[in-house]
């Protein structure tokens, strides 16, 4: 047992090769933002993230590799989500439009519809969409 045992796990993406680009981006620093649809915290009976919360960050081995803080949390229409919010996701988008198509993509795969329970679902400007904000608190690899 581990101090980090009683921490929630913080998922980015899916396992794989996502998961491995967000957490590394995670780790050096570049991603402070992330994204996630109200809709799936709906579909799966998720409270909202809360600033101050504690989560471990964990890669596709399941493996946790540090301590996460929420830093600050909003609920926004999609089509208001602004370029800090973007460029701090850390994944090397240079717009607002590239953030979204990516997103897109991403929301609209079948894992993430069938997380939602929609096989038909998909965002417009008006889908709500939890903008959160983090920082490491410590590296354990």
């Amino acid at each position: 047992m581990t101090a980090y045992d009683d921490l929630p796990p913080y998922l980015l993406g899916f396992p794989g090769p996502l998961r491995d680009q967000l957490v590394a981006a995670v780790l050096s620093g570049a991603k402070t933002s992330t994204t996630g649809l109200l809709a799936e915290y709906e579909a799966e009976e998720e409270p909202l993230p809360e600033p101050g919360a504690r989560s471990l960050l964990v890669d596709s081995a399941e493996r946790g590799v540090a301590v996460v803080e929420v830093t600050a949390v909003e609920v926004l229409r999609l089509g208001d989500i602004g370029l800090k919010h973007a460029l701090d996701e850390g994944e090397g988008y240079a717009s607002v439009a590239e953030w979204r198509t990516a997103h897109e993509e991403f929301w609209h795969s079948e894992p993430v519809r069938g997380a939602i329970g929609d096989p038909g679902f998909t965002v417009d400007d008006d889908t709500l969409v939890i903008a959160e904000r983090f920082r490491v608190t410590e590296r354990l690899v």
